[in-house]
């Protein structure tokens, strides 16, 4: 009799191993492996309100009302942040957005490592290197509007419009943000988070981050901008007053969809 009993113990116990052992197997996270793409979508707007060219009409943060005619931005040198705080760095990620081509809002990463991502580094405008490599191909090719040849650099935020307030001919508005040599250098960092959540890069998938791109916080943030005293800026120390404004605002993530 107490050698069954003995035998049952022995069972129960080899059996509540394996059990858990299996358990273990079957829970344990699958190791990811391979490369996949993920999908950015740049979402243009004033404020709260939805960018519209040429027939909106919005207020700055000084009350001065204004619409807007053309607005371009690069984003580039873009990481990939994971959870251990390793990154992944997007090369050649160059991108340009342009209000103006509704389709340049959604631009497509590729060839990133399977992971998973709790944060974005990006730039805003074009590190230093290529911007004094003249002019090149693709992003940075200057038939896209964004090249000055007379000073051999990139244009990294381009705004236009009209505004009552403006002094200058036509009441315009021409803000060309760039410049990429102290003291007057616009180059911009910004690093983001994706709220909690992390960004699932796999090979059968194509997950998106949603950004909302704020033209407003170009003229408030360290200096409200006065459009009748300051409504033209290629280069130089003004747009280094409205890099400054934008450098951790203008650009923002929203959401994500694995």
């Amino acid at each position: 009799m107490k050698l069954n009993k003995y035998i049952l113990l022995v069972i129960t116990a080899i059996t509540s191993v394996i059990y858990t052992s299996c358990s273990k197997s079957n829970d344990a996270e699958p190791t990811v492996s391979g490369t996949g793409k993920v999908q950015l979508e740049f979402e243009n707007l004033v404020g709260e309100e939805p960018l519209v060219l040429n027939t909106e009409t919005y207020k700055n943060a000084h009350g001065d009302s204004y619409n807007i005619t053309t607005f371009k931005y690069y984003v580039s040198n873009i990481s990939l942040v994971k959870e251990d705080g390793s990154s992944y760095k997007v090369p050649e990620s160059y991108l340009l957005m342009d209000a103006s081509e509704p389709q340049s809002r959604f631009q497509t990463l590729e060839g990133i490592p399977a992971g998973d991502y709790k944060a974005i580094n990006f730039t805003i405008g074009v590190d230093s290197a290529r911007n004094f490599a003249g002019a090149q191909t693709n992003a940075l090719d200057p038939a896209h509007g964004m090249f000055w040849a007379w000073s051999s650099g990139y244009i990294f935020v381009k705004f236009e419009g009209t505004s009552p307030q403006s002094t200058a001919k036509g009441n315009t508005l021409t803000f060309h943000i760039g410049g990429a040599k102290s003291p007057t250098n616009t180059i911009r960092t910004a690093t983001q988070t994706f709220g909690g959540n992390l960004l699932r890069v796999r090979d059968n998938s194509k997950p998106e981050v949603h950004f909302a791109v704020n033209a407003a916080t170009m003229f408030t943030g360290k200096a409200n901008v006065d459009f009748a005293a300051l409504n033209f800026t290629m280069g130089g120390v003004n747009s280094v007053i409205v890099a400054d404004n934008y450098a951790s605002s203008f650009i923002t993530v929203e959401h994500i969809h694995n």
